[in-house]
């Protein structure tokens, strides 16, 4: 790898997702919304012991899925590469696994002595409730982005892909890569990723979101940037979108009156499969 560089350069947060269904019990046990995704408080901290003990569990790999979706989304390019914290327990020894099935290649900063990150996933009907512990991805420094061998990766990629949960420790690095992306004229992309990043990290989002020229959310993702901001109509997904679309723009070469601002994740089949605006000028 040393000498490879990629297209697609991801950055987020790598979890084992821990999923079990039929998880009523579990909701009520710890006052969980049936459909949500949030971080874990005190309260939660003994759910990922309980999964592990009293449920079958299926597991799921956070950053090669994420990325895999990235890379779906930006058809044209077909290698990728993964960007955070990772430690040396036996949930990065998975983590590094399943990069391997996936065929990502990854540049993580590693830190012994920290718990590698979960993600409890708990399904009842057509809901899914998240509940995320970051342990070491939380602790990523930027300082990794400029060591030689993830600066030359940068300087060769195309894409790049920030997911929201990032941007809630990370966003000083989350700017950097952006700032650079929109300075050469290359694509940014960012991932709203769940309802609390705009509402709760708002600030971080209005800072990061001028670099962005791809911005993907769902519907609650999409009417909890609404509220944040004060939008007059705060579920009329399209109003939304186009009031994304008009949000500043800094990449000169990629101004927003070209450049699609908002991708909807289907979830709810009452609504088109997507919602895509770009801001068009007269």
């Amino acid at each position: 790898m040393a000498s490879q560089s990629y297209s697609l350069f991801c950055m987020g947060n790598p979890l084992l997702d821990m999923q079990v269904t039929n998880g009523e019990e579990l909701l009520k046990k710890y006052d969980l919304k049936a459909n949500d995704a949030i971080l874990a408080e005190e309260k939660h901290t003994p759910i990922y012991d309980e999964l592990v003990e009293k449920y079958r569990l299926h597991t799921l790999r956070e950053v090669p899925r994420k990325t895999r979706l990235a890379e779906q989304r930006s058809a044209r390019y077909s290698n990728s590469v993964a960007n955070s914290l990772l430690t040396n327990d036996e949930l990065a020894v998975q983590l590094k696994a399943a990069n391997k099935r996936e065929g990502l290649d990854e540049v993580y900063l590693v830190k012994k002595g920290e718990k590698t990150g979960a993600c409890a996933v708990v399904i009842t009907d057509h809901n899914r409730s998240l509940v995320t512990t970051l342990r070491a991805a939380e602790k990523f420094e930027k300082e990794h982005l400029s060591s030689p061998q993830v600066a030359k990766l940068i300087d060769a990629a195309k894409v790049f892909y920030v997911e929201g949960y990032f941007l809630t420790h990370g966003i000083e690095s989350a700017l950097d890569v952006s700032k650079k992306a929109s300075e050469t004229g290359r694509v940014f992309v960012l991932n709203l990723s769940a309802p609390f990043i705009p509402q709760f990290f708002a600030v971080q989002l209005q800072q990061i979101m001028p670099y962005c020229d791809v911005i993907i959310g769902n519907e609650s993702e999409a009417e909890a940037w609404a509220s944040a901001t004060g939008q007059p109509d705060k579920t009329d997904l399209a109003s939304i979108a186009k009031a994304i679309a008009s949000q500043p723009k800094s990449n000169a070469s990629r101004p927003a009156r070209s450049s699609s601002r908002m991708a909807r994740s289907p979830q709810r089949s009452s609504l088109p499969p997507i919602l895509r605006t770009r801001r068009h000028t007269p």
